[in-house]
């Protein structure tokens, strides 16, 4: 095989992908097409079916040498009567019962369907029966209940099976009746299992596919359309508060500035030798530099918002910040272990807040261990396709009552630590809908969570 096919050949199945929708449209469309739609279809249909069983000699005219086989079909008739109602229940609590059961009924559903009609096109016609296009009307309404993927490809070709098995009883039985009882039950000779019912078969699975096909379009035009519109309003919002951010950094650094000076100068002024006063001065230039610092990081992370929000790799920047914190150049007793999902949706953020995220928490691990340990780094997507990134170390851990405190600005364990490393995850971490939190206890290490969820707007730089 040409090499330069391979990539492609691997990309191919991707492209066909499409995530499931969300708790919420399912279930609408669950109730929409199964409960509001296909149910009365189907009171309108059983009470027709019923009709002609009992009053009208519209199945005997057809099959009047089949009684065995009609009168097999009546019985089932009531027995999918009964499997119907038991299984139209759970539409009715949609709202209450868990996603998954309620798609599973809904596959159990339209194989009874499948298999029912199957038994109605055998006994009116079989390959000659006009019922064929109700498979095709099956298929369809499949393609609105069940979600894209395996099920929904695997119910569509159970169904078109169903309308094989038509085939293979219509050829059963009008091959075992010999010429003479096929002349005195005055049947007509159904078409040859042979082109037509290929071209039928192709039609059924056709139709599978390109439901399938304009799903997946529609789905990603749907995903690309809201991705762009949360692209725009995350940058947008990012830019307010970073403007926001530097326009308060700039008024009140001015005049602190101002207030340095004339502690300053007030200080040599100061010829009486009075220690109180000059002690009182150096207070407020301590605290004045402190203000500073704080203000001079706001600044930095208004820069930091008038940045592009861009689509980013997880893996690719879980890779770079390991690289970052521990560089495969410089030797360490520290074993950093990856355990990473395949495949994960683009984050929406600014290349630097992620960064900063994992730099501070691999940081974080690496000065709790105190150069020996492990590190383990985990990074996996919801089945609610948020994504979440878990970094853990093996070290001493963290006591109870500091547990809840770890977040605060300025607030830390480290002899020489600023208190502002996991303030500024946390931080980051919420501006896009995320959260944080620590699960550790003395002796056992500590695991910081970070979860990003799927589709969040970011929120307010101020509260």
């Amino acid at each position: 095989m040409n090499p330069s096919r391979e990539p492609l050949l691997k990309r191919l199945p991707v492209l066909f992908e499409i995530p499931a929708p969300d708790a919420v449209r399912a279930r609408r469309r669950i109730e929409v097409m199964e409960r509001n739609l296909m149910l009365p279809v189907k009171i309108f249909f059983v009470g027709m079916i019923y009709y002609s069983f009992n009053f009208s000699p519209w199945v005997e005219q057809i099959s009047s040498g089949l009684d065995v086989t009609v009168e097999t079909m009546q019985v089932l008739f009531w027995f999918y009567i009964l499997v119907s109602v038991l299984l139209a229940a759970p539409l009715f609590a949609a709202e209450r019962l868990p996603l998954a059961l309620l798609q599973w009924t809904v596959v159990t559903i339209s194989l009874t369907d499948g298999l029912m009609l199957a038994g109605m096109t055998y006994i009116t016609g079989g390959l000659d029966s006009i019922l064929f296009w109700l498979f095709l009307a099956l298929i369809l309404r499949n393609a609105v209940s069940v979600p894209p993927g395996f099920s929904q490809l695997f119910l569509n070709f159970a169904t078109s099976l169903c309308y094989a098995l038509v085939a293979v009883l219509d050829k059963a039985v009008t091959t075992n009746l010999d010429d003479v009882t096929f002349r005195a039950q005055d049947l007509s000779p159904h078409e040859e299992v042979g082109e037509p019912f290929v071209l039928r078969m192709l039609v059924l699975w056709l139709t599978a596919i390109t439901c399938y096909g304009v799903q997946a379009f529609l789905e990603r035009q749907r995903l690309a359309t809201e991705e762009a519109g949360e692209f725009a309003a995350r940058e947008n919002q990012l830019h307010s508060a970073g403007r926001l951010a530097a326009e308060f950094a700039h008024q009140i650094k001015n005049p602190l500035a101002v207030i340095n000076n004339a502690a300053y100068s007030l200080k040599r002024s100061l010829n009486n030798g009075n220690a109180a006063a000059g002690q009182q001065i150096e207070i407020i230039q301590e605290e004045v530099a402190r203000a500073d610092k704080v203000i001079t990081q706001i600044m930095g992370y208004a820069q930091l918002s008038e940045g592009r929000v861009e689509k980013l790799d997880v893996v690719e920047k879980i890779d770079k910040a390991i690289e970052l914190v521990f560089p495969t150049a410089v030797p360490t007793e520290i074993k950093v272990v990856k355990k990473i999902a395949d495949h994960f949706p683009p984050l929406l953020m600014q290349r630097g807040h992620l960064s900063e995220i994992l730099v501070n928490l691999l940081q974080n691990a690496r000065d709790a261990l105190g150069g020996q340990g492990n590190i383990l780094v985990e990074a996996v997507v919801q089945r609610n396709h948020s994504i979440e990134i878990s970094i853990a170390d093996d070290g001493p851990g963290i006591a109870p009552d500091k547990v809840e405190r770890v977040f605060e600005a300025y607030f830390t364990t480290k002899e020489k630590g600023t208190g502002l490393g996991l303030a500024i995850v946390k931080h980051n971490a919420e501006l896009y809908g995320g959260s944080v939190r620590l699960d550790s206890a003395l002796g056992k290490g500590a695991k910081f969570t970070v979860i990003f969820p799927a589709r969040a707007l970011p929120k307010p730089f101020l509260k």
